[in-house]
């Protein structure tokens, strides 16, 4: 996969489950969910969003199903029973316990503790008393659940022919990336794909990664994706020859801009979907190999220009999120401009940004709109719920 926008054929998502019933006024913010999102709403519009994608011939892959064929192979079951246990928190002996109780279910019943977590009350009670389980309300949680999965397109990206499992930097995330390692090397789609980056390097989460053209990555750099990260996958990406020039993109560190694509997403070959508000001031680092296994830093220019000099063209459009300043700031903390491409010119959007969608229909760009009322009570739109995993080259 070259490109934001070449023919989508496959993607990655996942229909939100029991994970996100585990949110409560109480967790919610340590979770990163805005609201408590009404479960079955949020299905609803997620099959309504697969069905679009499926009826413009893309083959849709669902996460919880790819894990628990994964999860079939005993190899996968043995390590996935490892890694949902936290002995620093448990203790040995209900650590040893959990344990114990993972590794006889079934793979559909370890996937369903994996992802939606499991509480002490769950538990099976084991032999002995257990201060960890005393202190502990029946409500707290011995495994956490993971209601981020829906945002398929952090904990892992497609660059070329080869996967970069992310390295999620928010706790409440932090186990994603184990149940994507499990599915690329145990599932059989999968077994063959090479690695472009490892989970335990520095942090970098997928929505900073934009396949701006063939051989061209931009990087966000801000809350979620550290400096480090952006360098450590541009000289893995360099080294494995998938990409020749890497902008790495400066971003606020806060929860309105938390990856790249909550200001900008590309809509057409050269075109983008852009927050204004940073329009003028976002700017990027260019980063090149130097011949010497090294990597050569240039910058900062205006990102804009970087941009297009990279992708060797004469300049970018962009499309403005929004009619007004006012209209542009709510229709971006709206996911106005996290939309996924599934053709050139064909975009899929939340419906509910009505001047931003207008923009970019008066720009020539087919926009299908979905509904998100509930799915983004997560701050997250239809390029955060995808993880394209082929495209057609450009």
């Amino acid at each position: 996969m070259d490109s934001e926008v070449g023919p989508l054929r496959t993607v990655l998502l996942h229909r939100p489950g029991n994970e996100l019933k585990r949110l409560t006024p109480r967790n919610n913010d340590q979770l990163l969910f805005d609201s408590i999102p009404w479960v079955d709403r949020a299905q609803d519009e997620h099959d309504a969003f697969a069905d679009v994608l499926g009826s413009r011939g893309v083959e849709v892959l669902l996460l919880s199903d790819a894990l628990v064929v994964a999860l079939a192979d005993e190899r996968a079951h043995a390590a996935a029973a490892t890694t949902a246990v936290d002995r620093r928190r448990l203790g040995n002996e209900l650590a040893d316990a959990l344990a114990g109780y993972l590794s006889t279910v079934d793979a559909k019943s370890l996937a369903d503790v994996l992802m939606a977590g499991m509480t002490f009350e769950e538990l099976p009670a084991a032999d002995g008393a257990s201060l960890v389980r005393k202190m502990h309300h029946p409500h707290d949680f011995v495994v956490d659940p993971l209601p981020n999965l829906l945002f398929t397109r952090d904990s892992s990206v497609w660059i070329g022919d080869r996967v970069a499992i992310a390295s999620l930097s928010m706790p409440a995330r932090a186990r994603e990336t184990a149940l994507l390692d499990l599915i690329y090397a145990y599932h059989p789609r999968f077994r063959s794909a090479g690695r472009a980056y490892g989970a335990h390097s520095a942090p970098v989460e997928g929505g900073d990664v934009l396949l701006l053209a063939p051989g061209v990555l931009a990087i966000g750099v801000g809350e979620r994706t550290t400096p480090a990260g952006a360098e450590s996958l541009a000289r893995s990406a360099f080294s494995d020859g998938l990409a020749h020039t890497v902008l790495a993109v400066p971003i606020a560190q806060d929860r309105a801009t938390m990856h790249l694509d909550t200001v900008c997403t590309m809509v057409d070959r050269d075109a983008v979907v852009m927050y204004p508000a940073v329009r003028d001031t976002l700017r990027a680092y260019t980063l090149r190999p130097n011949g010497m296994n090294g990597v050569q830093v240039e910058g900062p220019a205006p990102f804009l220009h970087a941009a297009a000099t990279a992708m060797g063209i004469d300049r970018l459009r962009v499309i403005d999120t929004g009619l007004d300043s006012v209209t542009a700031e709510r229709e971006q903390w709206d996911d106005g401009n996290n939309t996924l491409a599934v053709a050139p010119g064909v975009v899929v959007a939340y419906e509910r940004n009505v001047e931003t969608n207008a923009r970019l229909e008066d720009a020539g760009i087919e926009v299908l709109r979905i509904s998100g009322a509930e799915l983004g009570t997560g701050r997250g739109g239809p390029r955060c719920m995808s993880c394209p995993v082929t495209r057609d080259p450009l």
